[in-house]
Formats: structure tokens, sequence, C-alpha cells
């Protein structure tokens, strides 16, 4: 434990070089951060105890992490900083400014909570006004959203852009400050997620102004850290990255701790890259209130744990010092003892959550665009022209929109703009946009899918329009995690504290002549299932033009699917329909009017459904409606349900497997929903239950084709 100095004010700079002992905490400074600890550790005991009486449900301790939170709170900035933060930062939270019954609202579920409205666990911290970003349980996913929001403060200081939103969207709209850095924290066991080296790795590459905080308590869960982590130390395996700054530090000590926050915000704020700073700290407890640590610690292990209590060390300091007395302890212990009994007296009655509010906020509350304008008739685009084109005009309109993913830019050296045609992105869908809007608006990325969504979220929360694009939708599954438990559900889960438009454009589906297995995926379906995320996948330029700028003017995270099939497509061709064409998300369109029976579909599957319905029309006679869905999540269920019930037969034909893809859960809905209105079992056209192979007359034997499609509306017909 270190010596305390006779220093009289809780100083913030500190002019010496990282990596040495920089101006120490004040008196001040310990004074309020040994109350802070003493607080989380007072309002921890409450909350277990509240647990074992059945009034709370869950509950997780920062017992032994309270030291270092304190001194990263006495050094940071709350309101000018932002903070992406894990599960055992109650001490963090206080000391920056979170009141404890805003914490203790939430370990109750009420109504009242803050935070989240009752909707998240105990100690998902977020408040909007201190720019502490509301959390999820998933470990590690922290950290590429923050360095997502160090991204944007680096655009600023670099290119001058800054964020605009609307007033009603938040403190997203706030100015951009020079000085802003990020601080995300982590236990030891979250370093081993790949996204924990994404963001340190995307870090280094740009020297984003990002502060990383590991708490290393030596346990995830029942793993110790030798068995996490090569060596047993993370920082170690950290120090040959490039410009960044590490330190290891007893995460005990308080004056130890300061100096190692301090050097390292210094780093940070002047520019010079992002920090590491590994702090051992001791975990007290067992991991939550659901774990016995005594079936993997060893009663030594936890006997000589205890004597690590970094809060009655601390106090001694203070004492042996002669900066606390006996009793200005017993009266700052009576005053944190009473502010906590208060806080769970308020927080106790408040009430419980409105049940009839449980679907607000999963979109945002104000539809943008609520109408489909008329298109103008301007020279025919293809579809990718469509989406390039629509891209451009709105990057015009709207400077907080950026463009990223792999090979999205012309070039990823800018001084070759002027000497090479530049590439565009793999289809050349981008092409251009980097030559006119500039590198810091259109750039590429790293190979990481992950890094690529969590960098989106954490560039949406600072007020930017992210247009992200995953290369080929066969390989977006390592952004699985980051959309559906991060993405989709940030404005629903912080009870719309924060939100996060942004595109992901994805080009999708096969039908390519040798796309083989890792080229032709479909899979719309599962991203469907995301509460919270829209999804759309257009037919036709027209509608790639007024979806994507919808989308693009959503509130929303959208998935915006690109059938690569139909890019270049004379059929799926149409005039440019004007700057100001927009499509409502949700709505479908008649694609061909019919009163025999109505196929319901999408994607590639709307002109091999039109081809089929002419081919039937001749053939036999029959009068075939065609409904183009367009968006997949939400669907647009009355147009649906006017259709069936005016041909009482419908085949519903989709490019996805046809057991358990999205043509299975139109086809359920409308087997309970309007089954008094078909005259004939539900028919379902769509892909085997199979990868797609590379050679042609494999991949035409998977994927559904006009002849299915024929054969399935002659038979729906005849029945």
């Amino acid at each position: 434990m270190g010596k305390l100095r006779n220093v009289d004010t809780g100083a913030r700079d500190s002019t010496s070089a990282p990596g040495t002992m920089g101006l120490e905490p004040g008196r001040s400074a310990l004074f309020n951060m040994f109350r802070q600890a003493l607080l989380s550790r007072r309002l921890d005991e409450a909350q277990a105890r509240l647990r074992k009486q059945g009034k709370v449900f869950f509950h997780i301790s920062a017992a032994g992490h309270e030291i270092v939170q304190a001194a990263a709170a006495e050094v940071l900035r709350p309101g000018h900083d932002w903070f992406y933060l894990y599960y055992r930062d109650r001490c963090l939270n206080l000391g920056l400014g979170v009141p404890p019954v805003d914490l203790l609202l939430q370990a109750f579920g009420k109504q009242t909570d803050p935070m989240t409205g009752g909707r998240q666990m105990p100690s998902h911290f977020g408040t909007p006004e201190l720019r502490i970003v509301n959390q999820s349980s998933a470990t590690g996913s922290q950290f590429l959203h923050a360095v997502g929001t160090a991204e944007g403060i680096w655009l600023a200081r670099q290119g001058g852009l800054q964020p605009r939103r609307d007033e009603a969207d938040g403190v997203e709209a706030q100015r951009v400050e020079r000085d802003e850095i990020v601080l995300t924290t982590g236990g030891d066991g979250a370093t081993s997620e790949g996204e924990f080296y994404e963001a340190v790795s995307t870090a280094c590459l740009r020297r984003l102004p990002v502060l990383f905080l590991i708490e290393d308590n030596a346990y995830a869960i029942s793993v110790p850290v030798q068995y996490q982590t090569p060596g047993g130390n993370i920082s170690r395996l950290f120090r040959a990255f490039p410009d960044l700054h590490v330190d290891e530090v007893d995460g005990l000590d308080p004056i130890e701790s300061f100096c190692a926050i301090e050097n390292a915000a210094t780093y940070v704020r002047e520019g010079r890259g992002p920090a590491l700073v590994h702090a051992h700290v001791a975990r007290l407890v067992p991991h939550s209130d659901a774990d016995d640590d005594r079936l993997y610690r060893s009663s030594e292990e936890l006997e000589k744990n205890q004597l690590r209590d970094p809060l009655l060390q601390f106090e001694s300091l203070l004492l042996d010092e002669g900066h606390l007395s006996p009793g200005d302890l017993r009266d700052m212990t009576r005053e944190v003892d009473l502010e906590v009994a208060q806080a769970v007296e308020i927080a106790e009655v408040g009430p419980d959550p409105d049940t009839k509010l449980v679907k607000h906020f999963l979109f945002a509350p104000e539809t943008a665009v609520i109408e489909e304008t008329k298109p103008a008739a301007g020279v025919p685009l293809t579809l990718i022209e469509g989406i390039r084109k629509t891209l451009e005009v709105e990057m015009e309109r709207d400077e907080r929109i950026l463009l990223f993913g792999e090979d999205v830019a012309d070039v990823s050296h800018p001084e070759l703009l002027g000497k090479v045609r530049g590439k565009g992105g793999v289809f050349r869908a981008t092409r251009g946009l980097q030559r006119k809007f500039g590198p810091e608006r259109v750039f590429n990325t790293p190979i990481a899918e992950a890094a690529i969504v969590g960098r989106a979220l954490g560039l949406a929360i600072r007020g930017f329009l992210p247009v992200a694009e995953s290369q080929f939708f066969d390989y977006i599954w390592p952004a699985m995690h980051q959309l559906r438990n991060e993405v989709s559900v940030m404005r629903w889960r912080s009870f719309n504290n924060f939100s996060t438009p942004m595109v992901l454009r994805v080009p999708i589906g096969g039908y390519l002549r040798g796309g083989s297995i890792y080229h032709s995926q479909s899979g719309e379906s599962i991203f469907c299932s995301c509460p919270g995320l829209r999804v759309v996948m257009p037919s036709n330029a027209r509608d790639a033009a007024g979806l994507l700028r919808s989308a693009l003017r959503s509130h929303d995270p959208v998935l915006f699917l690109e059938h690569k099939h139909l890019y270049r497509q004379k059929y799926a061709s149409a005039p440019d329909p004007g700057p100001e064409y927009v499509i409502p998300l949700g709505c479908a369109r008649t694609a061909r009017e019919g009163s025999d029976l109505t196929v319901i579909t999408y994607g590639a599957l709307v002109e091999k459904s039109l081809r089929a319905a002419d081919q039937v029309a001749d053939d036999e006679g029959l009068d075939v409606e065609v409904i183009d869905l367009r968006s997949l999540q939400p669907y647009d269920w009355d147009a649906i349900r006017s259709a069936v019930e005016r041909t009482n037969r419908v085949l519903v034909a989709a490019e996805e497997a046809k057991s358990h893809g999205f043509g299975a859960e139109i086809a359920a809905r409308i087997a309970q929903e309007l089954f008094a209105y078909i005259d004939a079992p539900i028919s379902r056209v769509g892909a085997l239950e199979l990868p797609v192979a590379y050679a042609p007359s494999l991949e035409a034997v998977t994927l559904p084709q006009e002849s299915d499609l024929v054969a399935a509306m002659i038979e729906l017909a005849r029945y």
C-alpha cells in the first residue's frame, strides 16, 4: 500500500510521462475515493440482504474491485468523457455521480429504474447525462462499442466531422470536443473474447482515444486466469502493440491506482494513442448470488483472500497518516449507512413496471417515413447503381453518414486516389464515394465482422450514422452476437435512453453459377428473430433506392439485404426515382395483380414468380397475383391479409430452405389467422435443406426454380 503524501488538493492534471509515477492524489481526492468505496460496499451488502429476503432477484458484487474504480471515477470526467462499463463497476458508477437509489431501483425491477425501466438485471448501468452507455450481460462486447465511440472522437479531431441529430434523440446530438476520451472496463475473463483483441487492434491502428481498464480478480467465475490467459497475464501479451500505453498495477492500492489511471488518461487525452491499464484486484465473494466459490477454491485460499480487502487497507492508510480520525470514520460510516437506508426505503416502494408498456421502444417512437412518395422517371439504373446513387445523394444531404467495411473504399492509401481507379467494394457498389467524400467518411476496415458492427454501434451512440458493410452474407456470422445482443436491443433495454440507428449492407443469396457454399447463403429469417432490428430486401433498383433512403432516415438499425444476383440484371433495373423517393419500411407492393391465387415472395424469387405467373396464364389460364414483401421485419401483414381474403389460395415462395425459413413463418400465421379464407392448403416453395453446391447443376436442383413455382401454382389452383 502506497504512502500518502501531504497534498492538499485532489489534482487531476499530470505532466509526467506515462509509465512513471505522476502527480499523486491529494487528501480530498483520496477522501472522495474512500467514501465512494465505502458507499459501494455498504450498498453491496444491503443488496445482498435484500436478495436473501427475496425482495430483489439477482445480485452481483463489486467487493474487492472498489479502489481502482474509485480512482478512475476521480480522474475521468463524467458528462464529458464516455463510459462503456461492466457489471462489477458499482463503485465507478457511484463515483461518476449515479445516485444509490438508481442502482436500487434497478435491483428491485421498478418502473422508475432510470437506466432500464425494470428491463435489465441489476448492475447493468446506463446514465445518458453522465455518458455511461447502457450495457448488456455479454462479457467483452462493450470493448468494440467503446472503440466505435472513440473513432467518432478521432474523426472529429482528424477531419472536423461533427454529429448532428434531432433534439429528440438526446445526448448523442452533443458536439464532439477534442479532448473527450472513452473508458471501457472488463474483467480478466472478458479478455479471452475475440472482441477484446479486435478492439485493441482497431484502437492501435488509428491511435484512438480509448482507455481499457482490466479489473483482474484472477477468476472468470470458477476458471482461474492461468487457464484463461497465456502466461496468466493479459498486459504482457499486449506490450508489443504499437502506440499502446500499457501499465500493470495493484488495483487494491489507491495511490498506485490513481497514478496509473491519471497517466493513462493523460496519454490518451493528448492523442498519443490508446491505453491499457491492467489492475490486479480481489474478488472477495462468489461470482454472484448464484455461485458458491467454496466448490472450486480451497478454504486456505478463501481465508487468505479476505485479508486482501482493499477497504480495510485504505482505511488503515488514512488513519495511520492522520488524514482521517476515528471520529471522522464513524461520522462517514453513519452518513453512508443512512444514505443507503434511505435509498432502499425509496426504491422498495417504487411502482412496478406497467405491463402495457412492455412493447414500447422496440423501435423508434416516431416513424421517419410514413408514405411512399411518387417516383421520378430518371435515367435507367441497375440495382447496384441505384444503391450507389442513393448513398451518394444521402451522403451529400447528411454529413453524419460514414461508409465503411472490407474493401469498401476506393483505396486505403489516400495518396493513390488520383493514380488508380479504385476498388469501391467487391461488387463496386461504393466505387467513387471515397474520392468524392474523403477518407474520413469512406474507409476500409480489417476482416473482422464483429468489429465492423460493434464499431458501428459506438459511432451511432456518438451521433454519427454508420453505413457498414459485411462483404458477404455468408461471413456475417461473427457479427451475429453484436447484432442480436447489442445493436437490435439497445433502445428497448435502455428504455429509450440510447439508440443505434445504422444501416448494415449485406450482399446475399445464390443463383451465381459457382458461388458454392460460402458465397450463396440465405438465412434472413434468423435476423428477423432479432427484436428491434429492421430487415429489408429489395428486388429492383427503384425499391432499392426508396428502401435505402428510408433506412438511412430511420432512427433504427436496419439490415439491408442486397441480392447479388440482381445487382446487374436488366429486369431488376428501373428509372432513377429521384433524390426524395422513399418507401415506408414494412410496406409491400403488388408486383402483379391477379384473382385466382396469390404468391407471397421477395428478393430473387419475385422475378421468377412473375415469369411463372405469365407461363401459367398462357398455359392454364390462371390469373396469379404476386406480392413483393420488400420488408421482412416488420412485414406487411395487412397486404398479406387483403390478398388472401381476395384470392383464397396462397403460395409462399422464398430462397431460404423450406424448413424453418421465413416462408414457414408467413404460412403458419396465415394458417392460424386466415384459415377461414383459404380454399386450399397453403403451398410453399423453397430451397432444399442443403448448402448450395459449386456445380451449376447441383445449385439448380438445390435452389427454387421457375419450374418449381409453375408446378406449385398449377397444383394449388387445381386443388
